[in-house]
């Protein structure tokens, strides 16, 4: 019982963590002040946040650091470079110390690298502790990374409404803060908990079940009360109420707990009779897993072809081929990384994830020159917190598989075709108007798409190409993240420098800010990602139909295992 709360424990702990390190999400609230400052282009801007994104490029050093090293010191080690990245910074944005460029650079690449080492932390927490069940405790904790914008505008809120400067000094302090505070509990971890029964697998999806309401509560209370914190008393209510939502988590397995032992004990039959079918989870599942594979490799596997996937004679021949080359015929395969370089399965998933997750990602990095460029400046801090809130909600939805399973089965690679459908929704939204309604409802259709990729992403690359190659293999994936950063960034930048001029800042005697007003600044911009989403949109279709066969065969085999068992 001890083992179990501590694994209750360990993940709100891990939700703290992700919930208050998502500091890249608040770069735009500062990033006009820090061009200003340094009298910089555009595109030397963009520079700065690709250096921030260049960080999960180099993801792979925290898992080996995890080789050597306990993990509570690699994750002080995490709040250290972002306790000295974004500490710098803020002594350079309030003209205490002068830096040039170059470290400027570095210190962005920094605080990058902190936040990717946090992730693997949280990442490497939630399975040891939640094999059985560890999708559902990935999309949890990685939902709250989602709410790291709307968290920091309340503390920035509560202590100075008009200092957009206090973001550098709490993305310094607040995660090592907040390590502090994990450090207890990651130091009495249990060990690694062994495979679950019947009844405890129960309790877990009911304790899930009750973390996710929390969560959505959670979500709605910082997207829709926000916008009253700009009063320093009420943002400090405000954020009150976020703490104890957070905190509040503490007690959910308790409950669950006292029920348990109430319908073993008390005379009274507490228990829904259908309550013991109610299993968001199978800890069969990885066995199912290795029972496919090894009918693969005996030559049982039934060609794709027969589930009607491809109707030669109803399509193009040329169509046929490209749909049927090299295709995945079972999930959980483990890949090696020269394997996973020459599937067409892994280079759709790629281009899904370049053109869809990540282009939202940059559109995030540059609301401070959106919102200011179509003369909303005063309303950049709202909307940096709406598109976290509605990553928060997109990241929360990516559950959604998990949860609906036992009632509309859906290929997880459908799923994420369909998430991929709002961003050139509102890509085309912004081109169309300059309003502050349709800024709004880009942002949040944008917010809520690249949320889900960036959560579901986890488990759709276990599912296609191994659980225990996810590692290795999800950070080749994300390296798409910096170059992303780097060309779409760089387009943005292109475009905004080619119409600066129309407004010009001295900053001191030897440098001066030039600025872009209008919505010419952006629109050629919108234009170029939305074509670019569209592309990202049909390689997941593509991804979608060349896997639906094994997830459908998945599926089949695994209602057959619970039918007999």
């Amino acid at each position: 019982m001890v083992g179990e709360s501590r694994k209750w424990m360990i993940l709100v702990v891990t939700t703290w963590i992700q919930a208050f390190t998502g500091t890249n999400f608040d770069f735009s609230s500062y990033s006009s002040d820090l061009k200003t400052v340094l009298g910089i282009s555009q595109v030397q801007l963009n520079y700065l946040s690709v250096a921030s994104d260049m960080g999960k490029a180099l993801g792979w050093c925290s898992g080996v650091s995890l080789m050597y090293l306990p993990l509570w010191v690699v994750m002080f080690m995490a709040a250290s470079m972002g306790l000295f990245g974004y500490g710098l910074q803020w002594f350079v944005i309030e003209r205490m110390i002068t830096l040039p460029y170059v470290l400027v650079f570095f210190l962005c690449l920094l605080a990058g690298c902190s936040i990717c080492w946090f992730n693997t932390v949280c990442y490497v927490l939630c399975i040891w502790h939640f094999q059985a069940n560890r999708a559902l405790a990935l999309s949890l904790t990685i939902s709250f990374n989602g709410v790291s914008a709307a968290l920091y505008s309340l503390i920035a809120n509560a202590i100075n409404p008009s200092d957009d400067n206090l973001y550098l000094f709490l993305n310094a302090l607040v995660p090592f803060f907040i390590s502090g505070v994990a450090l207890v509990p990651l130091l009495r971890q249990p060990p690694p908990i062994q495979p679950l029964s019947s009844e405890a697998t129960h309790r877990d999806s009911m304790v899930f079940l009750c973390l996710y309401i929390l969560a959505v509560v959670t979500g709605l209370y910082l997207l829709l009360l926000n916008s009253l914190s700009s009063n320093i008393s009420n943002a400090r209510i405000l954020l009150v109420g976020a703490i104890f939502l957070l905190i509040l988590p503490l007690c959910l397995p308790g409950v669950a707990y006292a029920r348990e032992w109430a319908c073993r004990n008390m005379p009274f039959n507490f228990q829904n009779e259908n309550s013991s079918d109610f299993n968001l989870v199978n800890p069969d599942d990885l066995e199912l897993h290795k029972e496919l594979i090894g009918e693969n490799e005996n030559g049982n596997v039934v060609n794709a072809t027969s589930y009607g996937l491809i109707d030669k004679e109803g399509c193009l021949w040329c169509f046929g081929k490209v749909m049927e080359k090299d295709r995945l015929t079972v999930l959980g395969e483990e890949h090696s990384a020269r394997l996973l370089v020459r599937r067409w399965d892994f280079w759709l998933y790629y281009a899904a994830y370049f053109c869809g997750g990540t282009i939202g990602l940059v559109y995030s990095n540059n609301l401070g020159q959106i919102s200011e460029s179509l003369g909303y400046s005063s309303m950049t801090s709202s909307l940096v917190t709406l598109y976290s809130s509605c990553s928060f909600f997109g990241r929360l939805l990516a559950a959604a598989p998990d949860f609906l399973r036992d009632k509309i089965y859906f290929a997880r690679t459908g799923w994420l075709a369909i998430a991929l459908v709002p961003t050139p929704i509102g890509f085309l939204l912004l081109t169309l108007s300059g309003s502050e309604a349709m800024l709004r409802a880009g942002t949040g259709l944008i917010g809520i798409s690249s949320g889900f990729v960036f959560s579901a992403a986890v488990s759709v690359t276990s599912e296609l190409f191994g659980p225990n190659s996810a590692g290795v293999n999800h950070n080749i994936l994300i390296t798409n993240i910096p170059i992303g950063s780097l060309l779409y960034g760089l387009l943005a930048a292109l475009v905004y420098d080619a119409n600066e001029g129309s407004s010009v800042i001295q900053v001191n005697l030897l440098k001066e800010a030039t600025l872009c007003m209008g919505r010419s600044c952006y629109r050629q911009t919108f234009i170029w990602w939305g074509c670019i989403s569209v592309v990202g949109l049909a390689s997941s279709i593509l991804l979608f139909l060349r896997t639906r066969a094994p997830y459908n065969r998945f599926e089949r085999n695994r209602c057959q295992t619970e039918s007999s068992s």
